[in-house]
């Protein structure tokens, strides 16, 4: 017998090695599920199922119980419980729990270039961590490991009176929000006005929908309740998609039920952060507008999101969104107290000139403008810090971001498309240029106003005097070298690219000389290429190269100081001429104005400047509407193309004396 009852041990022993590990044993195992295995353990509902049912369980991390914020009693573990075994394929539309009324859990699948994720309300899942095995009893189970802890939609308190409903939808929520547990927010004029316009049935509305609810802090001032009609109600519900805010791409637009044929609103989310602490806003733009309803982006921040409801999500918002009822200085203001809004600390540094500067009673009075305004980040850079503390400077700074019309992006686009479109600034003579950038379906705008390139990275927020766009570099504080301004800019690829020759650009990165360059824009390089098609062709060719840097070399200037065109307005005016060292010619000049554009007369011949005064951290650029090409130029390179050999004529010459030489 003992052989035998060894060998029965052994057989055991072997079987219980090769069983799979049950999701309650997976659980144990796991440290860093410890706070949720203790949060189950204490729930006799949960622990029951964990031993005898099939059930999937959705295990936030230890972490995130430590940033988890909300209330922690023991039917919270309910509401990451399902009755069903979800497998990780199986992961779509929403998910039954097993919290009081089925409340669901909404299942969204990211997929971008950058993500294939799947997200739990606003939780993401750990694909890498799931698990299915079966209990004791042969159920079927599955462990999905998620990034956040799952907050249902809870009364308050727990000596507060019970919510008269058990999962609520959006319209139950709002109409009996007073008992739910949503901080100090108070929602009662909103609900107001939806049920004085008979539109609880968007919100009572079965399916998947987001809605956005503005709080009673953003009905101040009280005539912007009376803005509130059925299409701004409808402006504030994305149908068929549950959106909250982790598991929805930044920017991705989403059109409200405000998308009809006169008036036309789509909603998107902004995320931005404040030192470590994320911010997210959600702006309504309204791309077709009509008497009653502005074009233009409202920006809210979202005051309390991802409110879950039984017909999809709910974020509680600052502000109602489409309402276009404040200037742009009391927009300023109301970023400024907010102390996180993107635009704080250009508020400060626009105050720091005093509260009734001429600029803040120019925001304050004016009815058709547009500002361009530098983000949060934009002011933190060194540069921009040394700037602020020279007032005088700072006002013409100011100004350079401030056009006197209204331009939404689309009048822009429209300006840009035949001809690069300048725009003429508050600061005198000084004018901003606008490029766009098409990547597929998205079109990017940048804006350079005294020599900084910047991209607009929130663009047309709506004021009733005008448009606010909101840029990440402070224009007019250089941080770029003449060398890095070349290289970057986009109406100056060509020249760059011929300054390649001969290692003709590296020059321009150096900071112990000052660089004035007149540097010929592509337009200018393209009409020489249609006057001379076999010059321009063989400034290109690596055997030309030395003649391609004598002709660049003519239009740079190198001393101890940088020009602007007020600079050599001043010595050398239209009778007067002015001779200036270039690395190779001598550049003799005179300058012009005429209807507010300069003009550069060289050899002969007046030379629109089409942007002057770009300014580098070593120098200043001026783009031009020719290049300083002589006639020999074009008869040289003209010649060289033709015989495929530029230096043919000094080498015949050459072999003809030595021929000479051994005949005598």
């Amino acid at each position: 017998m003992g052989p035998c009852i060894l060998l029965l041990v052994m057989c055991v022993g072997l079987v219980v090695a090769d069983r799979k590990m049950t999701v309650a044993e997976k659980l144990k195992e796991d440290a860093d599920l410890s706070q949720f295995l203790a949060l189950l353990e204490r729930n006799v509902v949960a622990n029951t199922s964990l031993h005898y049912r099939q059930m999937t369980l959705f295990a936030p991390t230890n972490e995130a119980f430590q940033r988890y914020m909300g209330e922690m009693d023991d039917n919270l573990v309910l509401y990451h419980i399902s009755n069903l075994a979800t497998t990780l394929t199986n992961l779509d539309y929403a998910i039954s729990s097993e919290l009081d009324g089925n409340p669901p859990l909404w299942v969204t699948r990211r997929h971008d270039a950058m993500h294939d994720d799947i997200y739990v309300n606003n939780a993401k899942v750990f694909i890498s961590r799931s698990y299915q095995s079966v209990n004791r009893n042969n159920k079927r189970q599955v462990l999905h490991v998620i990034d956040q802890v799952l907050q249902p939609l809870q009364p308050h308190g727990p000596g507060s009176v019970s919510s008269p409903v058990y999962s609520p939808n959006a319209y139950q929520f709002l109409e009996h929000s007073d008992v739910f547990n949503i901080g100090q927010h108070r929602l009662r004029s909103f609900r107001q006005k939806v049920n004085q316009l008979q539109k609880s049935k968007v919100f009572n509305a079965e399916g998947r929908h987001t809605f956005f609810i503005p709080v009673d802090e953003g009905f101040e001032p009280a005539a912007r309740s009376d803005l509130i009609d059925e299409k701004v109600i409808d402006g504030h519900v994305i149908p068929h998609h549950v959106l909250f805010t982790h598991a929805t791409p930044d920017a991705k637009e989403f059109e409200t039920l405000a998308f009809g044929d006169n008036v036309k609103v789509i909603v998107s989310f902004s995320t931005t952060m404040n030192g470590k602490e994320e911010i997210t806003y959600v702006k309504s733009n309204t791309v077709a507008g009509d008497a009653k309803h502005s074009r233009g982006v409202v920006l809210a921040d979202i005051v309390r999101a991802n409110i879950p409801v039984k017909n999809g999500v709910v974020h509680l918002i600052q502000r109602p969104l489409m309402v276009v009822d404040t200037t742009i200085i009391n927009f300023l203001k109301a970023m400024k107290e907010k102390e996180d809004g993107p635009l704080c600390k250009f508020y400060e540094v626009l105050m720091d000139l005093g509260p009734n500067n001429q600029f803040y009673t120019e925001l304050t009075l004016a009815k058709d403008i547009t500002l361009f305004a530098p983000s949060n980040e934009a002011w933190a850079e060194l540069s921009v810090q040394n700037i602020i503390r020279n007032h005088q400077k700072l006002k013409e700074i100011l100004n350079l971001h401030l056009v006197r019309e209204r331009l939404p992006m689309d009048a822009i686009i429209h300006n840009n498309m035949n001809q690069i479109y300048q725009a003429p600034t508050a600061l005198p003579r000084k004018y901003l240029y606008f490029n766009i950038l098409t990547r597929g379906q998205n079109q990017t705008l940048t804006v350079e106003g005294g020599g900084v390139n910047a991209t607009v990275i929130q663009p047309n927020i709506a004021a009733t005097n005008g448009f606010v766009h909101i840029i990440d570099r402070v224009l007019g504080v250089p941080y770029t070298t003449v060398f890095e301004k070349l290289k970057a800019d986009p109406m100056l690829n060509i020249t760059y690219n011929l300054g390649k020759r001969q290692m003709f650009n590296h020059q321009l990165n150096d900071m112990e000389h000052r660089y004035t360059y007149f540097v010929p824009r592509d337009h200018a390089w393209l009409k020489f290429q249609i006057r001379h098609p076999s010059a321009y062709k063989a400034l290109f060719r690596e055997d030309f190269g030395y003649f391609t840097k004598q002709i660049l070399e003519r239009h740079v200037i190198r001393a101890g100081r940088a020009y602007t065109v007020s600079d050599l307005k001043l010595l050398a005016n239209e009778t007067h001429p002015f001779v200036l060292p270039t690395s190779r010619d001598p550049l003799r000049l005179r300058v012009k104005e005429s209807d507010k554009n300069y003009y550069v007369e060289w050899n002969g011949h007046w030379i629109h400047v089409f942007r002057p005064d770009v300014e580098c951290t070593n120098g200043i650029i001026h783009v031009i509407d020719e290049p300083f090409v002589l006639e020999s130029d074009i008869r040289a390179t003209g010649a060289s193309e033709r015989l495929n050999l530029p230096f043919l004529v000094p080498v015949l010459s050459a072999s003809y004396f030595l021929a000479k030489l051994f005949e005598n």
